[in-house]
């Protein structure tokens, strides 16, 4: 038998990055900031087909829909969007705005998340749910009894986890009813069935605390944690409204009034997950973060989780230490904004870094952005963009 072997001619495999596929999933990987895509553009034109291709997008938004960067924020009385971050990575303030017409301009907004920011049209009854990124509108009624509800009506929006399509909204009120009990109300809209689900509702029990203004569902933005909606109650009891999402019921978590020591308060997310509150003191500059935890028993109880030094941390002079007032927070980047005398300060509460963010003597409520979005020509300009307009509230 000859010693010489015929060998047979084999083709080199294809390199990695000529499989449109695989090249896909690892461009899917880039950092989720406005930059990232329109860079990544620039390599070729292969590249560039790939990272404009809507259907790219959508999967890039759902990836990095639990680490979006905090774009900027809208104010709640009018003021164009405000960009939070530098350039490369700044999103001009026209791009995202919303152009009403003359009728939807006696509105109020309730916030953003996943992406999305939800604004009611008092004058039309109806809520608008707006995606700035890609310019979808939705006009959805409010149903009974919101529709003639004289209470103020607070909500919230927020997207499925691995859906980037469809939405729910939650409609919330306190208001009293014909045996003049307080009770809190909530329902639930579904864009995949377009209908409002059924509605809950809960009592709201009376604590003594010198208010004498009825309980209502606090402006503030809700937050959520987990399977639940939570918002701020005020007036004759300090609490939280809770709407779990799955079971879609209502409770109210009652705050233990020796825990009420802040000027300002704040529902958050607390650290390693749950619910929690900021309180925030002008007596003594402290930030002070509490945990609600659930024994064994199933008993609940707050607890002191960290406190701040404010002061200290921001390195105030004894002249400058004047009220303190939030002014929003950012659920997803767990940052809470900060309006001092040096200026509104962005403060991110696991890191303890902030940021100066502008100076102003103005008090105001701010909507934290925080979405996916590419600069660029590789994404389509956002509706209403030809004339710049505001975010009218």
């Amino acid at each position: 038998m000859s010693s010489s072997r015929r060998r047979h001619a084999r083709s080199p495999p294809a390199a990695p990055l000529d499989d449109d596929d695989l090249l896909s999933e690892i461009l899917l990987r880039l950092p989720p900031q406005p930059s990232s895509l329109p860079r990544a553009s620039l390599v070729c034109k292969r590249w560039r087909g790939l990272v404009s291709d809507p259907g790219f997008f959508r999967r890039f938004r759902l990836r990095h829909r639990r680490n979006p960067p905090l774009l900027g924020f809208f104010d709640r009385y009018g003021a164009p969007f405000r960009p939070a971050l530098k350039a490369p990575n700044r999103v001009p303030p026209e791009r995202f705005s919303l152009q009403h017409d003359e009728d939807e301009m006696h509105s109020f907004s309730h916030g953003c998340r996943h992406g999305l920011v939800l604004i009611s049209l008092l004058k039309r009854h109806q809520v608008l749910v707006w995606d700035p990124v890609t310019g979808d509108q939705h006009r959805i009624p409010f149903p009974p009894p919101f529709d003639t509800a004289t209470a103020l009506v607070n909500a919230a929006v927020l997207r499925d986890a691995g859906d980037v399509q469809h939405f729910q909204v939650v409609l919330a009120v306190a208001g009293t009813d014909a045996e003049y009990h307080t009770r809190a109300l909530a329902c639930m809209y579904s864009s995949k069935t377009g209908l409002w689900g059924n509605l809950v509702s809960t009592p709201i029990p009376y604590q003594a605390n010198g208010y004498r203004i009825p309980t209502l569902v606090y402006t503030d933005d809700a937050v959520l944690d987990g399977d639940s909606l939570y918002w701020k109650l005020v007036g004759n009891l300090i609490g939280i409204l809770e709407f779990d999402l799955k079971k879609q019921t209502l409770a109210v978590i009652q705050v233990p009034v020796d825990i009420l020591e802040g000027n300002s308060l704040q529902v958050m997310r607390a650290e390693g997950g749950g619910l929690g509150l900021l309180f925030v003191s002008n007596s003594d500059y402290t930030a002070r973060l509490w945990k609600r935890k659930t024994n064994r028993h199933g008993v609940a109880s707050w607890e002191l989780a960290r406190s701040i030094d404010l002061g200290k941390l921001l390195s105030l002079e004894p002249e400058e230490k004047r009220p303190l007032m939030i002014l929003g927070y950012a659920e997803q980047n767990n940052a809470v904004f900060l309006w001092t005398v040096i200026g509104v300060l962005m403060i991110q509460l696991e890191s303890l870094k902030f940021k100066k963010l502008f100076k102003t003597m103005t008090f105001s409520h701010y909507h934290p952005f925080e979405s996916v979005y590419s600069a660029g020509n590789s994404m389509p300009y956002i509706v209403g963009t030809t004339k710049p307009g505001y975010f009218s509230i």
